[in-house]
Order: C-alpha cells, then structure tokens, then sequence
C-alpha cells in the first residue's frame, strides 16, 4: 500500500522537515518519509541523491506546483 503527502513543514533554513501522510493526523520527520520513499511506499515523492549533494525528499514531477513539498509548507 502507498502513502500519500498532503503536507509539509519547513525549517528555519528553508529545508523540508516533516510531511503530513494522508490518512495522518501527525506530521512525520523527513527521514522517516525518506525511508519510505525508498522502499516504495510513497505515490508522490522520492529521495534524491546526488554525488557530493545534500539528500532530500522531492515530489514527484507532474504540470501541478501546489503539490510541491515547498508549496506545501509554504516556502514559495
């Protein structure tokens, strides 16, 4: 079964912190989501790892912004 990310929290650095799974009355930290993604739990995001880069979580591309992790925690 996979999860879906309605929402998002940001820090004070700007860096998505938590996200809210649909169904969930909680946020959950990143890492966790990360975790998840990883294993093919989420429908709409993915963990990026790049060489010599930061690893983040990112929503999947579609033509939608308001479904943007930033968007979403209202960094944008």
């Amino acid at each position: 079964m996979t999860r879906k990310i309605i929402d998002a929290r940001s820090g004070k650095d700007g860096d998505i912190t938590h996200v809210k799974l649909q169904g969930n009355s909680r946020f959950t930290s990143v890492k966790k989501a990360m975790d998840m993604a990883d294993r093919g739990e989420l429908e709409n995001a993915h963990t990026v790892r790049g060489p010599n880069a930061k690893t983040y979580l990112r929503s999947n591309p579609d033509k939608w912004k308001s479904n943007n992790l930033d968007d979403m925690a209202g960094d944008s």
